[in-house]
């Protein structure tokens, strides 16, 4: 049996790829309040606005490419059972190689119904406009997850994360709850490391590697190829 790992994945893995993320300086919480385009009382007050932000978020995925972190990532699967739990609403994982991802946080490149959110539609290079509707007459909205609205996958991501023997997080504050809370369902004895330029919020039973995603993480999927100690 190939030995699970996960990769648990944030906003800075993207921002190697040039996309902004949301609470850095400069990020797109800087440009947009989060009151008039990620929550359900911006899309029933103003859909127009809210479909405008995220049809520009899906261009920028779309010209994106993803960067050696990425590839990385997808590479352990030659060789271990890996799943890659993300909190990016981007498709620079599945671009990359990767098979198994959960996006807890939804998926840009994909509509979903707002009247029954078990209808998911890929967007296949289109934008959602008003008067897009789904097969039940309802308008088409973004299939992400707002604030104030219920995280995808947790009971899963947490499945995989408490029998992981190696656990590799990398660009996220860990400040995003509830998803940041499952790295605290890992076993005791897993291997377990924080790719981070700094040393901010490293849970105290995770390793520091500091460092750039797209510089550290090849080293350290380098390393668990070739049967070699993380140093």
């Amino acid at each position: 049996m190939r030995e699970k790992i996960v990769v648990f994945t944030g906003a800075g893995v993207s921002a190697e790829s040039g996309l902004k993320t949301f609470r850095d300086s400069g990020g797109l919480w800087h440009e947009h309040r989060i009151e008039d385009v990620a929550t359900p009382a911006a899309w029933h007050a103003d859909p127009a606005t809210v479909l405008g932000f995220y049809n520009e978020r899906r261009d920028d995925m779309r010209k994106a490419q993803p960067n050696p972190a990425h590839t990385a990532i997808a590479r352990l699967e030659e060789a271990f059972d890996v799943v890659v739990v993300t909190q990016n609403i981007d498709d620079l994982h599945e671009r990359a190689g990767s098979t198994r991802v959960l996006h807890v946080h939804g998926e840009i490149g994909k509509s979903r119904s707002t009247v029954d959110p078990t209808l998911i539609y890929d967007l296949a290079g289109a934008h959602i406009a008003l008067g897009d509707l789904c097969e039940h007459g309802s308008q088409l909205r973004p299939d992400v997850v707002w604030f104030g609205e219920e995280v995808r996958f947790m009971d899963e991501s947490q499945w995989h994360i408490e029998r992981a023997a190696k656990v590799l997080v990398v660009g996220t504050s860990l400040t995003v709850y509830p998803a940041a809370a499952l790295l605290d369902d890992a076993a005791h004895g897993a291997e377990k490391y924080v790719v981070s330029p700094d040393a901010q919020n490293c849970p105290c039973d995770y390793r520091l590697l500091r460092g750039t995603a797209a510089t550290v993480v090849p080293y350290v999927v380098a390393c668990w190829l070739e049967g070699r100690s993380v140093t």
